[in-house]
């Protein structure tokens, strides 16, 4: 019986009897190397897409560190109603309005003046006002009306600008100043208040930037002078804002018409025995004589030891 011939393979000229065996094996290794360097390729390339991804995430975390780190440099520019720069010469308002309804003018032994002006800003009166207190490097709150912002057109929404940037306080006088509508029947409209002051809010928001804000507001006429006021207290607290009427006047805007000496005199005379003065004058249109008695009751603080601060 002929024994069965294991198959012959040719390489070359010469004739080699190769093991099915051994070539399997060799083609086994074969496979699981390709496979292993496949794996070892995908393995690469997955740990690369990995490292990528990590890079992609830790870019978007420092722009968005980057971001909020210049978002909050914006917002240190601003103080409540001051800017930062200026934050030195600025006082407490809650502090300075719950002293003023105690009727308590006394402060440590330390004479301080507010120069406060309501009614602005007005394209006549505030330029000259805000020279005097650049020429005599003082400092003064500005109570100011977005009806007469609106009115003076861009030349008064730059001088509010100016107000901020040289240092000065900017606080909410109303939008309108309209007694009908604040106070109908001499009683305070909680709504018609809100939204009224919240009006001249967005304009200073517009022209000041939008982390600015100011908790300092005055009512027109003055807290002491109306009906119900006990609600607008309570808004007042929680909302954390501070209204601020005042101690001494120039009387600029009440009985006769008076010259700039008048002003003084009338602002000095109110401002008698008090450690802490907050002074009422108004820097709207018509107000020129105020403008002018500006440095004369500026002196008589300088000459008395009051130093100037803002509300904010």
């Amino acid at each position: 019986m002929n024994k069965r011939r294991k198959p012959t393979f040719y390489i070359g000229k010469k004739k080699k009897r190769l093991n099915l065996k051994k070539v399997a094996i060799v083609a086994i290794i074969g496979v699981v190397c390709i496979g292993g360097s496949v794996k070892a390729w995908s393995f690469v390339s997955e740990q690369r897409q990995i490292k990528l991804e990590q890079k992609k995430l830790e870019e978007k975390k420092r722009i968005e560190e980057e971001k909020r780190r210049k978002e909050e440099e914006e917002k240190k520019k601003y103080m409540i109603g001051v800017s930062h720069e200026a934050k030195k010469d600025s006082y407490d308002a809650k502090i300075i309005s719950d002293k003023l309804s105690k009727y308590d003018y006394s402060n440590g032994g330390k004479k301080v003046v507010f120069l406060t002006f309501d009614d602005g800003t007005s394209t006549t009166v505030t330029p000259k006002v805000l020279k005097t207190l650049k020429d005599e490097g003082v400092k003064a709150t500005f109570f100011l009306m977005g009806k007469n912002i609106e009115a003076g057109g861009d030349r008064a929404k730059e001088l509010v600008k100016q107000e901020f940037k040289e240092g000065h306080a900017i606080a909410n006088h109303s939008y309108s100043h309209d007694y009908k509508l604040l106070y109908p029947q001499r009683t305070v409209n909680l709504d018609s208040f809100k939204s009224d002051f919240e009006k001249t809010d967005g304009i200073l928001k517009e022209l000041l930037g939008k982390y600015f804000s100011t908790r300092v507001l005055r009512c027109p006429g003055g807290h002491m002078s109306w009906k119900g006021m006990d609600k607008l207290d309570v808004y007042l607290k929680e909302s954390g804002k501070a209204s601020i009427d005042w101690n001494a006047l120039s009387a600029d805007a009440q009985g006769k018409k008076k010259n700039a000496q008048e002003l003084a005199e009338y602002a000095i005379k109110t401002s008698q025995g008090k450690e802490m003065v907050v002074l009422l004058m108004h820097d709207t249109y018509g107000k020129e004589e105020t403008a002018k008695s500006l440095p004369l009751i500026i002196k008589y603080f300088k000459d008395n030891g009051y130093a100037f601060k803002t509300l904010a």
